[in-house]
This record gives C-alpha cells, structure tokens and sequence, in this order.
C-alpha cells in the first residue's frame, strides 16, 4: 500500500488550481492569531485558577487551624474528666439541699409545735389553775429582801428582823409610836446599811 511518488506528484498538481495561497496564508494566519488569542485566554484562566487554588489553600489551612483544639482548652480526657466531677459535684450539692429542707421542714414543724404551745400557754391562767395564798407569797418576797417579820399573840405583826447588807441583824418594834411612813424609812435604812 505504498504510494508512489508519481501519484503525489499527480495529486497535488491536480490540486493546484484549488489550492488558493493568498487565502491559505490568510487562513493559517488568522489561526495563529485565534490560536494566540486562544492561549492568552487559557493562560489568563490558568492564572486565574492558581489564584483560586491559592485562596483555597489559604482557606483550608485557616479551616485546619481553627478546627484544631486550641491548646488553652482541656483535651478530650480532661473534658470528660471535668463533666463527671462537675455532675459528682451537683449531685452532692442536690443531696446537700434535700438534706437542708429536710431539716428545714422538721424544724418547721418545731416551731409550730411551739407556737401552738405558746399559745396554749399565753391563753391559759396558771393562777387560775392553783390556789395560791397571796399572803404566804408575800412574805417569802419580804423575806427574800432581809425582811422577817415576828407575830405577836393577837397575830398581828409586832416587830419586824431587818438583816443589813452587811450582815447584821437589826430589830425594830412596831409600837405605834411612829407612823408607818417613819417605820417604812427606817427599815429600809436599816436594810441598806
């Protein structure tokens, strides 16, 4: 399946009245024009595509460096750690206040039994319940202040022991010759002394 030379020859002799070299040469000319045209614009897209691929590699490594744990924060251990303590912690402080209003409501129920037992007291009379001799009362009273008072037969008081602040013993008789304001100074003189 060689051609012969001859027939090449013969072909491209045919092909002369067809072949039109002004045009062919304006043709090749305005495809390399279209062809440079063409690589500036591939060059241009190239470029453009390196400076996308720039921005997203800019982009991606920004992404990497904050999807990273920062090194201030605890690992992922020391997290899980912190969590179970936190929830030890807030379950004591939950057993800590159950255990508070339990003692709240029994002492709760402490004052109230004791306001009502205050109450009780306050409306009841206590002399009202006892018969109490006013009289024996106060003479335990003046007793109590150094005053002992001595019956005579009628059972009327005729002297009366007056004990000091020192210690001494004084008596004084009640003969009417006084009256009972002077008595009344002279026995508390007396007692003061």
């Amino acid at each position: 399946m060689s051609i012969s030379i001859q027939d090449t020859i013969k072909a491209i002799r045919e092909m002369i009245p067809i072949i039109d070299p002004e045009e062919d040469y304006l043709t090749i000319a305005a495809a390399e024009e279209q062809m440079s045209i063409t690589e500036e614009e591939r060059r241009k897209e190239m470029e453009e595509a390196q400076s996308r691929v720039r921005s997203l590699a800019r982009v991606l490594e920004a992404a990497r460096v904050s999807s990273t744990r920062p090194s201030t924060l605890p690992s992922a251990e020391q997290h899980a750690a912190m969590l179970n303590e936190l929830d030890e912690t807030r379950l004591s402080m939950i057993k800590a206040i159950n255990d508070a209003e339990g003692a709240l409501a029994g002492k709760e129920a402490e004052l109230a039994r004791v306001q009502e037992e205050l109450r009780n007291l306050k409306e009841s009379d206590p002399s009202s319940e006892h018969n109490l001799d006013a009289t024996v009362l106060r003479l335990a009273m003046y007793k109590g202040l150094g005053f002992e008072p001595v019956l005579g037969r009628d059972g009327r008081v005729a002297k009366m022991l007056v004990r000091s602040m020192t210690g001494d013993v004084h008596c004084v008789n009640f003969d009417h010759t006084k009256s009972d304001a002077e008595y009344a100074d002279l026995l508390w003189k007396l007692a003061s002394s």
